[in-house]
């Protein structure tokens, strides 16, 4: 075979069990056809043939790719042959507060839309901060425990009273619901204004006064989002919402 052809084709070793298929070959081959190369598909069907193919070349896992007779390496490895980006795990990033505030922005124009016939209405608005905090209120509660100790790195009250880092997520879900109902605004305009206006202060401390850098708990305790602009927005929603609604200012949710 030619040199030209070599590099045209791949060789990809992945894990292929009656109850696993590893979902990193997949992607390595899938990367592969889209790169243009033929690919010579070969299965490890067995943990025992596994562990001796790691042992053969000296790897310690699977996929493994070779082009051109040249290993490569994993997944990550053949991403940056290609030139692609590999994500950092431990990388911070704004993306997936991007993603909601996305999602739920899209969401309140859908329900207005549904109720008036049109998206843009100061009720879209409402829907927006009310569904912005169902969804981070949900994602904290996916775990708790994980949001608690995160959260108790910088909120102030929750630092005095470390029972309120595990209300806090279970009562900004109780306001949100609330809101979007229209219902018991008695309860849900303090309880949004106390624990936005804790947040906001708490966030404003550590940030821009003790100049800590944090991760932020407002996307749940296993997040890589910074401490700072989202979460005090998080909070001044909270607060600005509230105040809305108590001083008449708009439809009563």
């Amino acid at each position: 075979m030619s040199s030209a052809a070599q590099t045209h084709q791949a060789t990809l070793y992945r894990m292929v069990m009656d109850k696993h298929i590893c979902p990193y070959g997949l992607k390595a081959r899938d990367l592969l056809r889209r790169q243009g190369l033929t690919v010579d598909d070969r299965w490890l069907t067995s943990r025992l043939a596994t562990d001796a193919f790691k042992a053969e070349q000296g790897v310690k896992t699977t996929p493994q790719v070779f082009i051109g007779g040249e290993r490569i390496g994993g997944y990550d490895d053949l991403r940056r042959y290609f030139g692609k980006t590999v994500a950092d795990p431990k990388a911070t990033s704004y993306t997936p507060v991007m993603a909601l505030f996305a999602v739920t922005a899209l969401m309140a124009l859908a329900t207005s839309y549904a109720f008036y016939g049109t998206p843009l209405t100061i009720r879209a608005a409402e829907w927006f901060i009310a569904f912005s905090m169902g969804v981070l209120a949900l994602l904290k509660l996916q775990n708790v425990e994980s949001f608690a100790t995160m959260f108790l790195n910088y909120d102030l009250l929750a630092r005095r009273w470390v029972p309120y880092s595990y209300i806090y997520p279970f009562a900004e879900a109780l306001a949100a619901v609330l809101m979007i109902a229209g219902a018991l605004t008695w309860l849900s305009v303090p309880m949004a204004l106390f624990i936005g206006t804790i947040g906001a202060v708490s966030v404003f401390k550590a940030v821009y006064i003790d100049r800590r850098e944090l991760k932020c708990a407002c996307v749940g305790g296993s997040s890589n989002v910074p401490l700072g602009f989202v979460s005090l927005t998080e909070n001044l929603m909270m607060i600005a919402m509230a105040l809305w609604m108590a001083f008449g200012a708009g439809h009563t949710l």
